[in-house]
């Protein structure tokens, strides 16, 4: 339970798009769940009744017009002012009442982001090719990174303030919950997971993910957040790969060369020169990059700090 002492703000986001046959049940869900959250609704250009429903269910209704889950997140971390941040979706399929045993698992180990990773024993809660794909990103994530979570896809985290405050969101669309991921990761942010139950969406609301649009989104945004991060490994391996060729391309000419003094192949011979060139142009560029990637990382750091854990402000 949470100490009714400590009073901590807490709000409740809800990003949503054409949702109106889920979003009261949602907001009802977590006005059970979190009596003394507010409960904001960002509606995203939605063209049926969401906003109208959402204020029924007695929740604070704001527009975002820039189109995507990500423009969403970063108005809504931008606007919101609270102590702890329950984000989730507003199709009905997150399990509002597991909310207080995240936020009791954030402040009791003064932590920056708990994720309620999915559990279904529901088939249709997760589309065809979504188990598989979230798999398979995950796994990416923590070769790349080195750690992870098991569902970085989840869109139920609970945040702490400094997190939310020191979080430059990039993303536009539904890769912001792997930006979040590799945000958190990066920084060293003590987080955890708890399972919780993920559900089917009521009847009446339909997915808004494209599993091969958005996930070769979400793959791309790992890759590039790998080549912000990690430039020296991201360049680095690019130039192995560039000086491998050259060499393969060169090792005959330097057979020949052997054999006869001559070079008869002045092309190849260029182009080798080239691929050495850049090699190396990468190497050094990876480098100095990762100069300017460490300074942005102690900004984000310094950003960070500035603000108390949760349940010390």
């Amino acid at each position: 339970m949470i100490d009714s002492k400590s009073a901590p703000r807490i709000a409740v986001i809800l990003p949503c798009y054409n949702e109106e046959a889920a979003i009261g049940q949602t907001v009802a869900a977590f006005r059970t769940a979190l009596p003394g959250a507010t409960i904001y609704v960002y509606d995203n250009n939605s063209r049926d009744r969401t906003a109208d429903y959402a204020r029924v269910a007695g929740a604070t209704v704001r527009t975002e017009r820039m189109q995507g889950k990500g423009h969403v997140v970063r108005r809504m971390f931008a606007d919101v002012e609270a102590d702890i941040y329950v984000m989730a979706d507003g199709d009905a399929t997150y399990d509002a009442s597991a909310a207080p045993a995240l936020v009791a698992r954030l402040l009791d180990e003064k932590l920056d982001m708990v994720v309620g990773a999915r559990r279904s024993e529901v088939e249709l809660a997760y589309r065809r090719g979504h188990r598989f794909g979230n798999a398979l990103l995950t796994g990416m994530l923590a070769q790349l990174f080195g750690r992870s979570f098991s569902d970085i896809l989840s869109g139920y985290r609970v945040f702490s303030r400094r997190f939310v405050k020191s979080f430059p969101i990039l993303s536009a669309g539904f890769e912001i919950e792997t930006e979040i991921s590799v945000h958190a990761l990066e920084l060293r942010m003590p987080c955890a997971e708890i399972e919780t139950d993920y559900g089917a969406r009521p009847e009446g609301s339909a997915s808004k993910l494209s599993t091969y649009r958005d996930g070769w989104r979400i793959l791309r945004t790992i890759l590039n957040l790998y080549r912000i991060e990690r430039p020296v490994l991201f360049f680095g391996v690019i130039g192995l790969a560039l000086l491998a060729l050259a060499f393969m391309l060169t090792l005959p000419l330097i057979i020949t060369y052997a054999q006869t003094g001559l070079v008869p192949r002045f092309p190849t011979a260029i182009l080798a020169t080239g691929l050495v060139t850049l090699g190396f142009l990468n190497f050094f560029s990876g480098v100095i990059l990762d100069t300017v990637t460490r300074g942005r990382r102690e900004m984000r750091r310094l950003a960070y700090l500035q603000l108390p854990a949760p349940g010390e402000g």
